[in-house]
């Protein structure tokens, strides 16, 4: 059930990551720079290779992601999740299951909530004064 390349997409609040997943050493290469380069964090990485650790397939593919929209912390989860719906793709179902356990499978759908008028923020209302 090899493919070539495997395409698939990830959300995460408004960041969308596109992932085209194919055999390789390990290099993962986002909007065109290394990972290093794009997310200095070290957590940031981490929460990038958590599905390819769980299944202790690290060093076995090549990902060249596109990712836009939303911060830093939304992009990495974007990602995460559009590394296991594509290790599923490849792998088949199997793996599904350990990746579910660890909710890598289902799509945050928490997005922020819209400002209303009348007051400051979402829910925040201006400061009374009585005087």
């Amino acid at each position: 059930m090899a493919v070539a390349t495997i395409n698939t997409i990830g959300r995460r609040k408004t960041a969308v990551a596109r992932i085209y997943m194919q055999a390789g050493t390990g290099v993962i290469t986002i909007n065109n720079r290394s990972i290093e380069d794009y997310f200095p964090s070290e957590i940031l990485r981490t929460i990038v290779h958590q599905p390819l650790t769980l299944l202790e397939e690290l060093g076995k593919y090549d990902f060249k992601v596109n990712v836009k929209g939303g911060g830093y912390t939304g992009q990495a989860e974007a990602i995460r999740l559009a590394i296991s719906r594509a290790l599923v793709e490849q792998n088949g179902i199997e793996v599904k299951p350990a990746l579910r356990k660890e909710g890598w499978m289902t799509r945050d759908a928490r997005m922020v909530e819209r400002k209303k008028y009348g007051r400051r923020k979402a829910r925040r209302r201006f400061q009374f004064s009585k005087r």
